[in-house]
């Protein structure tokens, strides 16, 4: 019973934690309102972009009617298509360089508390992270040309020449800081008996972070891979700093293309990138799930037995 002189239903409210049923319900409304605001906010734009590849004006917002020539003159833009070739091979080599350098860096930071120069290092390989692309540019783009002088002046050619190589070396630089974030951040979750116990068991240091910490990041090295390789593909400032004649990649190619007009082609290939991108990240999504219900099951059965 409600206590006297107080509303039977002001009693259920309290019991509820004094927020009305009706209040709950339009606060939930109400965050899922705002969600779906955000999602079309940051998704309308790329369907629009799909839907206007298939459009047979050249006119960006004028629908004339469904056709598949822009793609057919995809095929013929052999400008566009090198520079996608080379942006998916310098993506792909920056992401494999990163969660590689990434995972020795972050495996220094958390399993070395106290080393000389830690603060130092652990700052440096923080700062592309917060530091502007066109700073990070400029002092690559000064670097190479001094290097190139000395070179020459030592051996009589100027190395590195500015192309696919320097271009990879400065995305590698900001990979490799993304991929420490992650990686270490997984690995500072970890459970330190794990390894002491594979220790105890005879393991040796390589064994154990082949057949214990491994399969328990590989989660966070395949995010950092995909993290990378996206970072890497669309980047623009580092790659007009650091690319030479002949190495042009596909943002610089639609940057440039940009301030005459983009050719609806534009829209195609930026099609074709979605659904590379949407099909790897399932993938990587599949497979990361079946490892992780394959590693429940294996657990379970050690529980049993």
């Amino acid at each position: 019973m409600s206590p006297p002189g107080r509303p039977k239903g002001s009693f259920r409210s309290a019991q509820r934690g004094g927020i009305p049923m009706n209040a709950s319900t339009v606060n939930r409304w109400f965050a899922r309102s705002w969600l779906s605001a955000g999602y079309v906010f940051l998704y309308l734009p790329i369907v629009a972009l799909v839907l206007y590849s298939f459009n047979d004006s050249t006119v960006p917002n004028v629908w004339r009617g469904f056709t598949l020539k822009w793609y057919v003159a995809l095929t013929n833009d052999h400008e566009m298509l090198a520079g996608l070739w080379l942006s998916l091979k310098i993506a792909f080599l920056t992401a494999c360089g990163s969660v590689l350098l990434g995972t020795m860096a972050a495996f220094s930071l958390v399993t070395y508390r106290r080393f000389t120069g830690r603060t130092l290092f652990n700052g440096m390989v923080n700062a592309p992270l917060v530091m502007p692309e066109v700073v990070v540019g400029l002092s690559l783009l000064l670097m190479l040309v001094s290097m190139q002088r000395v070179t020459e002046v030592i051996f009589g050619v100027g190395f590195p020449e500015r192309g696919m190589m320097t271009i990879w070396l400065g995305h590698l630089l900001i990979g490799m800081a993304y991929a420490t974030v992650v990686i270490q951040a997984r690995l500072q979750d970890l459970n330190p008996q794990l390894e002491e116990a594979a220790q105890d068991l005879g393991a040796r240091p390589h064994q154990v972070f082949w057949l214990v910490t491994l399969p328990m990041i590989a989660q966070s090295l395949a995010s950092a891979w995909l993290l990378t390789f996206t970072l890497s593909l669309d980047d623009v400032v580092l790659s007009a700093f650091l690319s030479g004649p002949g190495s042009t990649t596909m943002p610089l190619v639609i940057f440039s293309r940009a301030k005459l007009g983009l050719n609806p082609s534009v829209n195609a290939i930026a099609t074709v990138i979605v659904c590379l991108v949407a099909i790897g990240v399932l993938a990587a999504s599949w497979l990361i799930a079946h490892a992780e219900r394959r590693r429940a099951l294996e657990m379970a059965e050690a529980a049993r037995h």
